[in-house]
């Protein structure tokens, strides 16, 4: 049986993260949050929830993805599968059967969660979100030829091909990092879709225009840097 791990990276979510940790599947081996310099209970709650609470003090959704890899690495966990989801409770926890499935039964590398339209709550993903997600993955498909739809953030891929991937971004950058370098890399993909809902609380990215802005950079020039190449 696969030894699969869920990262979630948290960040001011003391209201939503027992909700995601409760709804992941029992096949689960480990979940791991990561605590991105909360201010509030989310460590806490997290831990009584029943995850492995990791802290990382530098600010930034990559940050602590790669603080989660870390973690993993250090302490030899050694998973076959590495799970990514939001601590936000936008997502479906109990879809993470569905996401894992293609890399199971079709020995598929890396998978997405793919928020399509008819699956979303209204007013889950603003206006801004779904124009970025729409132009990030048609330069996608103009300069390499890519298949996605989403940039959505629960996705799952194999432990070893993500150590490959030498991932690195910081901020919010790290989602189309991963689908640029899946691409560069080679890595046989899919998507599966997913329902999405509107989460607790606010968003760090679409909530502000700083952080719409600023997001929409990342992505454009993680882009833009690798179709120069």
């Amino acid at each position: 049986m696969e030894k699969i791990v869920v990262l979630i990276p948290a960040f001011n979510e003391e209201g939503s993260i027992d909700k995601v940790i409760a709804e992941i599947p029992d096949n689960v081996s480990e979940i791991i949050v990561i605590n991105n310099n909360s201010t509030d209970h989310t460590a806490q709650v997290a831990q009584k929830a029943g995850a492995t609470v990791v802290d990382q003090v530098k600010k930034g959704y990559g940050n602590a993805c790669l603080k989660g890899l870390e973690y993993i690495a250090t302490n030899k966990i050694n998973p076959d599968i590495i799970v990514f989801l939001d601590g936000d409770y936008s997502d479906y926890p109990e879809e993470l059967t569905k996401i894992i499935k293609p890399i199971i039964h079709d020995n598929i590398d890396f998978v997405i969660g793919s928020r399509v339209k008819h699956l979303q709550e209204k007013g889950s993903m603003t206006p801004q979100q779904h124009f970025g997600n729409w132009l990030a993955c048609f330069l996608m498909k103009l300069f390499f030829n890519a298949k996605f739809t989403d940039l959505g953030p629960f996705r799952a891929i194999k432990y070893q091909k993500i150590l490959n991937l030498k991932m690195q971004d910081q901020t919010y950058g790290w989602t189309v990092e991963m689908q640029l370098k899946a691409l560069k890399h080679k890595l046989s993909y899919t998507e599966v879709p997913v329902k999405y809902k509107k989460r607790i609380g606010v968003s760090k990215v679409s909530g502000t225009i700083k952080g719409t802005i600023f997001a929409g950079v990342k992505i454009l020039t993680w882009i833009f840097k690798y179709s120069f190449k």
